[in-house]
């Protein structure tokens, strides 16, 4: 299981709809967790609308502080450009992803930068089941 905290400062678009690409795409093997520095308080309408498009129910989330998952170990962490309002939190390996914040853009830019979110939460799951499977097989040869 490769556990995966997905960080933003509102968790409110990106870290949410990243924890969602990861859910879907993950399955079993995956557990994702989304956080902000500074939570809203709630999801973004336009996140829950373009996520609602590809047939996941974004409505269902809620928007956590990171005291919220500090008691948990993470594989990755990964930040989306929210700099210094990023704390530390230990994980394994770590990431940033440059990712524009979609809140006050058109539909079909939101849309784009929830395409990128997917592709970026593709790679990461590649990354991370190749990782898995090198870790096992030194584990059996061992």
């Amino acid at each position: 299981m490769t556990n995966i905290l997905f960080v933003c400062v509102e968790n409110a678009n990106r870290s949410q709809m990243a924890q969602a690409f990861a859910t879907r795409h993950g399955g079993a093997q995956v557990a994702a967790f989304s956080a902000g520095s500074r939570p809203s308080g709630i999801i973004n309408p336009k996140a829950v609308a373009t996520m609602a498009e590809l047939g996941y129910d974004l409505s269902t989330h809620a928007s956590k502080s990171l005291d919220e998952v500090r008691d948990r170990a993470f594989d990755y962490v990964v930040t989306m450009g929210c700099g210094d309002a990023c704390p530390f939190i230990a994980a394994r390996h770590r990431r940033d992803w440059q990712i524009p914040d979609p809140k006050h853009l058109a539909p079909a830019e939101f849309r784009q930068v929830r395409d990128l979110v997917e592709q970026q939460v593709l790679a990461l799951l590649r990354e991370a089941a190749t990782e898995q499977e090198t870790t096992a097989g030194a584990e059996r040869a061992g």
